[in-house]
C-alpha cells in the first residue's frame, strides 16, 4: 500500500467530526493524501478545515483533484447507513475510466454495482470492499485464552468517540518502548490505515465475537501486545451488539475507556443520557467480568471541541475523580495511558 495516493472523496461532509474516514487517512498516512473532493470547501486546505494536515488541498470535483496525480478513490465519510448515494455512481464510474482503484467501506459493495464492476473489469481496476467480511468465519470460543499476548480493548461512550484514534495514538508510543505491539482494526477506517482487519459491523451476528477472536488471534502471532478497535457502546441502541462482541471475543485483559466531556446523551438520541463516567466504568467492568476480569486502566478523553485551558482542567478532573491515568491522547500526547498499558503489561499474573 505504500505507492498508493488517495484522492478522498468527502463532498459536503469534509471536517472534525463527520468525516472519520478521511480524517483518519490525513492524520496516519498523510504522504498517501494528495487532495480532498468536497466542493462547500474548495480552495481551503486539511490544516484550515481540521486543524491538522497541512497543505493537502480540497477541491471541488474528480477532475480538479485528478491534476495532484491519484491512483485510488477513497471514500472518506459515510452516509447515513453506510449506503452509495445514487449520485456517486457516475463519479466512481468516472473515477475507474481515469485508472483509480476504489477503496471503500460503506454497507454497500461497490464491486457488486454492476455498472461499476463492469467498469473495473474493463480498465484492470481493483475495487476494495473494506467491510467484506472474510470467508467461513465462526463463532467465537474463549481461544483468546490460549494467547500470551496481553489484549487491550477500547470502549466508550458513545459512537464516533475516538477509540479507533486512541489506539493508533498508542500503537506507536508502545513500540518506541520496545514492546511488540499490533493493532487489531475492526472498522473500514483502521483497516484503511493498518492494511488489515475485519469491519465487525458487517459481519453476520453470530460470527461478531468470532471474528474479534480470530484478529487477536491472528496479531498475538507477532506481538506481545494487541490493541484491539471497539466499537459502539454497551448503551448504544443501534451498536451495542457489536460492542459486546468485540467484548466477548477478544477477552480482553484490560480496557480503556473513552468519552467526550461536552457530550452527555447519545449522539443524534438525546433520550438516552449517558452516565457519569465512574459508573460507566463499573457497567464495563461488570460486562467482562463473567468471561475474564478486565479493569479500566485508563481513560481516554476527546476534548477537540473545548479550548486549552478547558480542557486541562476536564482531563485534571476525569484524572481525580475515577483515579485513573486521563489525558486527550491527540491534543496532549498518549504518554500518560502508554505508560499504564506498558505497566500493566508488564506486571499482570501469566
Amino acid at each position: 500500500m505504500s505507492d498508493l495516493r488517495y484522492l478522498i472523496l468527502a463532498d459536503g461532509l469534509f471536517g472534525p467530526e463527520e468525516s472519520k474516514t478521511a480524517n483518519a487517512c490525513i492524520r496516519y498516512t498523510p504522504e498517501r493524501v494528495v487532495g480532498i473532493i468536497d466542493a462547500s470547501k474548495a480552495g481551503r486546505t486539511a490544516q484550515q478545515v481540521l486543524g491538522f494536515g497541512g497543505d493537502i488541498p480540497v477541491v471541488g470535483t474528480l477532475e480538479d483533484g485528478l491534476v495532484f496525480g491519484p491512483n485510488a478513490l477513497v471514500i472518506g465519510i459515510a452516509p447515513a447507513g453506510g449506503q452509495l448515494p445514487e449520485a456517486w455512481i457516475q463519479l466512481l464510474a468516472r473515477a475507474i475510466e481515469h485508472g483509480l482503484e476504489i477503496w471503500s467501506g460503506l454497507h454497500t459493495f461497490i464491486s457488486d454495482v454492476p455498472q461499476l464492476a463492469a467498469l473495473a473489469a474493463k480498465h484492470s481496476v481493483a475495487i476494495h470492499d473494506l467491510r467484506r467480511p472474510p470467508a467461513k468465519l465462526t463463532v467465537a470460543n474463549g481461544r483468546v485464552r490460549e494467547v500470551a499476548a496481553t489484549v487491550v480493548l477500547t470502549v466508550g461512550t458513545d459512537c464516533n468517540i475516538g477509540k479507533m484514534t486512541t489506539q493508533l495514538q498508542l500503537l506507536g508510543a508502545l513500540r518506541a518502548r520496545g514492546i511488540r505491539t499490533a493493532f487489531a482494526a475492526t472498522g473500514q477506517t483502521g483497516i484503511l490505515v493498518e492494511g488489515r482487519g475485519i469491519g465487525v459491523d458487517a459481519v453476520v451476528a453470530d460470527f461478531i465475537s468470532g471474528a474479534a477472536e480470530r484478529l487477536v488471534l491472528d496479531c498475538a502471532k507477532d506481538a506481545d501486545l494487541v490493541l484491539v478497535e471497539g466499537q459502539g457502546s454497551i448503551i448504544h441502541p443501534s451498536y451495542s451488539g457489536v460492542t459486546y462482541g468485540l467484548l466477548h471475543g477478544s477477552l480482553p485483559h484490560a480496557q480503556v475507556m473513552c468519552a467526550q466531556p461536552s457530550r452527555t446523551a447519545i449522539n443524534r438520541s438525546d433520550w438516552i443520557r449517558i452516565p457519569p463516567l465512574v459508573d460507566f466504568i463499573r457497567l464495563s467492568e461488570n460486562a467482562a467480568a463473567p468471561l475474564r476480569p478486565a479493569p479500566v486502566i485508563g481513560v481516554s478523553l476527546n476534548t477537540y471541541d473545548l479550548d486549552e485551558d478547558a480542557a486541562h482542567r476536564v482531563v485534571e478532573t476525569v484524572r481525580r475523580e475515577t483515579g485513573l491515568p486521563t489525558t486527550d491522547t491527540v491534543r496532549f500526547g498518549p504518554t500518560i495511558l502508554a505508560d499504564a498499558i506498558a505497566s500493566f503489561h508488564q506486571t499482570r499474573p501469566r
